[in-house]
């Protein structure tokens, strides 16, 4: 069945970045120190994980279709060029289409939204199919949350401390928002702690 999962590497403190956008060589660390090799859509981007983080990196990716970003996100990705390293279709939500991006990137996988959260799921589950659909952490995750929308979140909780930044999620304004007790995978440099979202208190 499809599921609207929300995902990210986050420091001890809740961040999913340090300040002024820092802190990704520690949050991402784990992504290169193990040896199993993972590879992505990009030729140039090669993983390297251990085991536990290989396993539970496929299990999330495996059922994805479709990917919903903001554009913060894709700004500071600069789209990831066109590709996502996962190779799934993007969905954007924005105030304002980037068209000289578009115009640059032809045949990039990327629909951009300007009507809000709920049209950007809905976009990206026709793109997913039956696969499931990710939102990436901070205000799409916050926004997708307060309209009902996610069944699913990962935490990929790192043991660094970054102290100030940019937290999982914003400003909730449906909290509390109760979830299952969270299944576990540790692993070296990372714990994975994946939560299904029980109700809304």
């Amino acid at each position: 069945m499809s599921r609207v999962i929300a995902n990210a590497a986050m420091s001890l403190d809740g961040y999913i970045s340090g300040p002024d956008e820092s802190g990704f060589d520690h949050l991402f660390a784990w992504y290169g120190n193990g040896d199993v090799t993972v590879a992505t859509a990009q030729a140039d981007r090669t993983f390297h994980m251990t085991p536990e983080s290989a396993a539970v990196w496929r299990q999330v990716t495996a059922r994805l279709g479709a990917l919903v970003v903001g554009r913060r996100t894709f700004d500071v990705t600069d789209g990831w060029a066109g590709l996502h390293p996962l190779g799934t279709p993007v969905v954007v939500l924005t105030h304002r289409v980037p068209e000289a991006w578009v115009a640059g990137h032809p045949e990039a996988p990327f629909t951009f939204v300007t009507d809000g959260i709920e049209a950007a799921v809905g976009a990206a589950r026709e793109l997913a199919g039956d696969a499931d659909v990710a939102c990436t952490a901070g205000v799409i995750a916050q926004q997708a949350l307060d309209a009902g929308l996610l069944d699913e979140i990962w935490v990929m909780l790192v043991p660094v401390v970054l102290g100030g930044g940019r937290p999982f999620f914003e400003t909730v304004r449906s909290a509390p928002v109760r979830f299952e007790d969270p299944i576990v995978v540790p692993a070296r440099g990372v714990t994975h702690l994946r939560y299904r979202v029980r109700a809304r208190v």
